[in-house]
């Protein structure tokens, strides 16, 4: 009996879950619901995955409305009816610039339902009806309709299901208002009696019109919607070639076609393994997701973009042969079954990287090329700090309290009311889907229209995105693809451009060699002795630190490491154990010996998410499509669902079953649960590691090029900051840009490094288009004059030139370039330069003598850069004394030391307990890093204070050959006063000016590090 349910997909209206929804149905009595949510399909094909549980017959619609105006509601016959519902829902979606119009349009297998309003006149079709709201009723037995009742149904709204919930429905129509609570137009909400009623008192109600519970339950009586939820049959495109044996006999060609660039020498196992691949491939159906996948790469590859094929994929070698992958799984001995088995209903994962440059191109491609295509929606939920605020304005809290109840620092009970109602409700909304965004990268393909399954809707992006997400379009049988930006093969893309018009007279690197990269001294070094700033994957600190630990040199080392470092192993305890066996044979024969035979590479610790199977199947005794479920389930994302519990009682059952120790047992899933969520795959790790590898080369070889290129790239882990000060350590000249070398991005001449004008902060990218256009076509400048003549500038971004010494080509000091800029360049609006017949010569003015410091030089290049060229440690107000240095740490083990460092990075995390602490990341005076840890007692005692210098005091610890210190103190030391702001007393400089001039090596140029191991770096 009820035509206009909504759930809170309803956005910023309705309350209910969509579960939830069927449950109170459950409870009043209903064996039939429809769904229509305003504007939204999001909950729809969850909707009816939720029914059959709740004995409920579940009929979809759209609540078609303006703002909260109601204009029709539309309700599917059947499928058909419901995807020409999403078609033409789509085309608002679209264009959100058009309006919902009155009158609802002629479609086929779709009911219509007008809200009826007094004194409005309708003309209906055969297939259009008019609802009457119970508080309508007592209108309607003195209107025209009161004759023509078989016109005539049911319209009782659910949003609501409480009081609370009403409350809480204002608040969100003032959220999506902007608008005060108290100051929300009526027109802008529900009613509060939009709740369910149980079903023999809702038709008490309409006792009096019984033709309207009759017509309401004749609609419902012939909607009918159907969806496979049973994975057995996936939605994705079924056919590359239009038909599904040319399909496979194109895969078995381009599998063998592949094998000749892949290997010199293939045995028989290689051939085995095809054989077995391409039949299991064929059974499953999952041919033309493999063909799709090969011609987005063969397209990629064609535009020579770099990529990256990772996920479960990289367990295939026929994913190896296609060049979907660049992991041999054959070598790495990859568990096929966490790629495909036999139980496994969806297809394998691949996840392809690309760079930020290139991914915009593929994701056109995909959508040019194949029909049915759509991004994927996330649901952006409400988060408790952004509710308060949220909320906070609603109540009209001032910013101070929103600022106090975002931090937490406050006492429940000593709120006053409205801050308390702020707190209440934030924590309820928690949850609540807010927006609808884009996934990351997942694109679906589709055999049938998109429209089939629900509306989609238009970002920025300019693609039809649905309104569900990666899980629900998982349960309907549409399986993403993974199209990823990645900044770190930009990196290595542009590295190898960089090299060679730096480089002209070298041959052209073959950045694919990776079996010759895994045998490379120089790379090895760089491993073992975490030496690998700027590369992939291997540069944080916590992996600089593993790597020590771990003293990794070889490519199966690394791809352990990879996985190894996730959180998850950590947090079981086993992070440290894999560390200990693997440094101590001895310490091997401690493990159990049952996951000793399972897992014999790692020393009996789980370290993949293959080995979650490994162990639920072989140890746990579950069916490898039951482990498999296990591990999916330990994701997150089927964390709560039936199927995933009962496997979960269904290992220990087993374990029981088969006598094993109950201790042992919970030990073992205790790890499981622990680290599965967060475990890679092996063929993940290899795939990872691959691209560390690339970048390990170039660090070795080429380490001024592959830092420009990492800057340009804006970096990875760290700051820009930080890849500069490695490129001065590995022997690079820094200079700030220069007005006539100088391009957008950093470039580099032999060893001198020139940073790029986009790094300078408010230098607009107009004016610097048309300082390299200009000196491309003209030449260099050569004077300011010459600058001004030629570029049309304002003065602001002239004064932004000359403050970091762009000019310092002419000799002449800034604060006088300065002065000069001000007289001869107008306050009034840029005009294009205008070239005439005969050249004005420029009045020269007398500038007064205005010296300028190299101190205040810092002091520019902190403002405009965001970080100082010279050594930091020079801006010290007070210069140190202190000889102690990172190389002299691991020889003070267990002694108490002060040492200064300049912070770099810090991480922030928690206690079990939920205390506070941190990891902080230094540089010392020599450009050498020191790490510390700071425990709750002293993070809370001496909290960081921002960017600067430290004095760190606390215990030297040494814990596999990996050094840290446990502070004890910590104090933030004084920099030198701006001398830019400083009122000067005489002409002669200031006695920290002095001890700066003083200290101050040429561009600080750091005596570059060398490695021990001289190589020819010749190809």
């Amino acid at each position: 009996m009820y035509l206009n349910c909504h759930t809170y997909y309803s956005l910023r209206y309705g309350t209910i879950k969509p579960e939830q929804l069927l449950a109170i149905a459950s409870e009043n009595g209903l064996q039939t619901l429809a769904l229509t949510d305003i504007n939204s399909t999001s909950a729809c094909l969850d909707f009816v995955r939720l029914s059959s549980k709740y004995k409920i017959k579940p009929v979809l619609g759209i609540d078609f409305r303006n703002g909260a105006q109601q204009q029709f509601i539309l309700i599917a016959k059947n499928n058909h009816g419901f995807k020409n519902i999403n078609d033409y829902l789509s085309e608002f979606l679209h264009n959100p610039e058009l309006e919902i119009p009155e009158i609802a349009p002629q479609l086929e297998d779709v009911f219509v339902i007008y809200p009826y309003i007094h004194k409005k006149t309708y003309q209906l079709k055969e297939n259009e009806f008019l609802g009457i709201k119970p508080k309508d009723l007592n209108h309607l037995k003195f209107s025209k309709w009161n004759t023509l009742r078989n016109k005539l149904v049911v319209l009782k709204t659910v949003s609501f299901q409480s009081k609370k919930d009403f409350n809480t429905h204002r608040l969100l129509r003032a959220i999506d208002n902007n608008t005060l609570l108290s100051k929300l137009a009526k027109s802008e909400q529900g009613e509060e009696t939009d709740r369910m009623l149980p079903y023999e008192e809702l038709c008490d109600t309409y006792n009096e019109f019984p033709e309207l519970l009759k017509n309401t339950a004749s609609i419902l009586e012939k909607c009918q919607i159907n969806f496979d939820f049973s994975h057995e049959n996936p939605n994705n495109q079924r056919c590359y070639t239009h038909n599904e044996a040319l399909d496979f006999k194109l895969l078995k060609k381009l599998t063998y076609d592949g094998i000749h660039y892949r290997y010199k020498n293939p045995g028989e196992r290689i051939f085995k393994r095809i054989e077995k691949e391409l039949s299991i491939i064929e059974q499953k159906g999952f041919v033309s997701y493999f063909l799709i996948n090969w011609k987005i790469l063969k397209y990629a590859r064609s535009k020579n973009y770099f990529y990256v094929g990772r996920g479960s994929g990289a367990n295939s070698i026929v994913a190896y042969l296609l060049r979907i992958t660049d992991v041999d799984p054959v070598e790495l001995d990859l568990y096929f079954e966490r790629f495909i088995n036999v139980f496994r209903q969806n297809p394998p994962d691949f996840d392809l990287d690309f760079s930020w440059k290139d991914r915009d191109d593929i994701t056109a491609f995909i959508f040019n090329r194949f029909k049915n295509t759509a991004l994927i929606a996330v649901y952006n939920t409400f988060k408790f700090k952004a509710s308060v605020r949220e909320l906070g304005k609603v109540f009209g809290l001032p910013k101070s309290e929103m600022d106090k109840l975002t931090r937490g620092k406050y006492h429940i009970n000593q709120l006053d009311n409205l801050s308390q109602l702020v707190i209440k409700y934030s924590t309820y909304i928690q949850g609540f889907p807010n927006y609808l965004g884009i996934h990351a990268g997942g694109i679906i393909i589709s055999e049938k229209p998109i429209h089939c399954y629900g509306a989609t809707f238009m970002p920025p992006k300019g693609y039809a995105t649905t309104q569900f997400d990666m899980v629900v379009a998982e349960d309907i049988g549409l399986y993403k693809f993974d199209i990823l930006s990645q900044r770190g093969l930009g990196k290595i893309k542009e590295a190898t451009e960089i090299v060679a018009y730096n480089h002209p007279e070298k041959p052209p690197i073959d950045i694919h060699d990776i079996q010759r990269f895994k045998q490379d001294a120089r790379i090895k070094y760089l491993l073992k002795n975490a030496k690998a700033i700027g590369c992939f994957y291997v540069e944080s600190p916590a992996m600089r630190m593993l790597m020590r630990k771990l003293q990794v040199d070889s490519y199966l080392g690394l791809v352990a490491a990879s996985s190894v470092i996730r959180p998850g192993v950590a947090k079981s305890g086993m992070m440290r154990e894999y560390i200990l066996r693997y440094r101590d044979p001895q310490r091997r024969k401690d493990a159990p010996k049952v996951l000793l035979e399972i897992m014999p590479e790692t020393f009996g610790v789980m370290v993949y998410q293959e080995d979650v199977i490994k162990v639920a199947h072989y140890f746990g005794g579950l069916t490898l499509g039951e482990a498999d479920m296990l591990r999916r389930g330990m994701s997150g994302k089927f964390r709560s669902r039936d199927e995933f519990l009962k496997v979960k009682q269904q290992f220990f059952d087993n374990c029981k079953k088969s006598g094993k120790p109950d201790g042992l047992v919970s030990d073992i899933w205790r790890q499981i649960e622990s680290f599965a969520g967060y475990a890679f795959a092996k063929g993940h790790s290899a795939s990872y590691a691959v691209e560390s590898y690339q970048s390990l080369f170039l660090k070795a070889y080429f380490p001024l090029e592959y830092m420009v290129a990492t800057i340009n790239n804006f970096g990875g882990f760290y700051s820009t900051e930080l890849y500069v000060h490695e490129a001065r350590m590995d022997g690079g000249l820094i200079e700030a840009p220069c007005i006539n070398t100088s391009f957008t991005q950093t470039v580099i001449q032999g060893k001198t490094i020139y940073l790029g004008f986009m790094f300078l902060q408010s230098l607009e990218s107009k004016t610097i288009k048309h300082i390299v256009k200009e000196r491309q076509a003209e030449g260099n400048f050569l004077s300011l004059d010459d600058f001004i003549e030629r570029v049309p500038i304002s003065i602001e971004q002239v004064s932004i030139l000359i403050k970091i010494n762009a000019f310092r080509f002419t000799g002449n000091n800034k604060r006088e370039l300065l002065w000069e800029a001000h007289l001869k360049i107008s306050k009034h609006a840029v005009q294009e330069n205008v070239v005439t017949l005969f050249k004005t010569e420029r009045i020269q003015y007398k500038t007064p003598e205005l010296p300028s410091t190299a101190l205040e030089n810092a002091f520019d290049e902190i403002e405009l850069l965001g970080f100082p060229l010279c050594n930091p440690f020079h801006l010290l107000k007070k210069r140190s004394a202190n000889p102690l240095r990172a190389k002299d740490l691991q020889a003070l083990e267990g002694k108490t030391v002060t040492i200064e460092g300049y912070l770099i990075t810090l991480k922030n995390t928690k206690t079990t307990n939920g205390k506070i602490m941190h990891f902080g990341n230094f540089l010392d005076r020599d450009g050498d890093f020191v790490d510390t840890v700071h425990f709750p007692p002293v993070a809370a005692k001496f909290p960081f204070r921002g960017k600067g210098i430290y004095s760190i005091t606390g215990k030297i610890v040494v814990e596999f050959d990996c050094v840290s210190i446990e502070v004890s103190s910590m104090e933030h030391l004084a920099v030198i006063e701006d001398p830019r702001y400083k009122i000067p007393s005489s002409k002669s400089l200031s006695r920290e000016e002095e001890d700066f001039q003083s200290g101050m090596m040429p561009r600080v140029r750091l005596k570059p590090k060398r490695s021990p191991i001289q190589i020819s770096a010749s190809r």
